[in-house]
């Protein structure tokens, strides 16, 4: 696979977006707390996530696909720890 500039653009901001939910999964997963988070945002992003993912799917780009799938494991792991940890 050929990366053009577009597409390590697209991977660079995909890998920041993604990272940085894993300091959130991981404190709440530790301090098994998630008072403070919110289903209803992270059911809409979720929704958002998974939307960009089946774009991602249908333009065939890469950069979005790994985001995304990733991005969506990390926010439905939130959602799961949420309801483990109420």
């Amino acid at each position: 696979m050929l990366m053009t500039d577009a597409n390590l653009l697209g991977m660079a901001a995909g890998t920041l977006t993604t990272v940085a939910f894993v300091p959130q999964v991981l404190k709440t997963w530790r301090s098994k707390s998630a008072g403070d988070v919110s289903y209803g945002m992270f059911l809409i992003f979720s929704s958002g996530v998974f939307l960009w993912l089946l774009y991602g799917l249908a333009i065939g780009a890469t950069p979005i696909v790994v985001a995304n799938a990733v991005t969506l494991v990390l926010a439905l792991t939130m959602l799961v720890l949420k309801r483990l940890y109420r």
